[in-house]
């Protein structure tokens, strides 16, 4: 029993070290498509904001999601991360901020 635990960890460890790259950026993951999603149903598509929370709604929960429609500009923390886009214009749409 002991030797298929260890192996089980040993494979998980492998996977993980070869996965490392993928998994170190995940987290960045959610709040950047949540608040590049959110943005573009929000002034992009011209919906309203409950419609576009609904949308933008994933399996992990964001901490928080902020709309500041005179800036037209969208906070989304999660994971620890924070990603913010903002609407450019009719023709650029909306972007992430670095």
């Amino acid at each position: 029993m002991k030797r298929i635990v260890l192996l089980v960890l040993l494979v998980l460890g492998a996977w993980a070290w070869y996965e490392r790259q993928a998994l170190e950026d995940f987290p960045d993951i959610l709040s950047a498509y949540s608040a590049k999603e959110y943005c573009s149903c929000r002034y992009v598509m011209g919906f309203d904001a409950a419609y576009c929370q609904g949308y933008v709604q994933q399996y992990l929960p964001l901490s928080r999601l902020e709309d500041e429609p005179p800036a037209q500009r969208v906070i989304a923390e999660g994971l620890g991360r924070r990603n913010t886009a903002v609407w450019l214009g009719p023709r650029e749409g909306c972007r992430l901020l670095p």
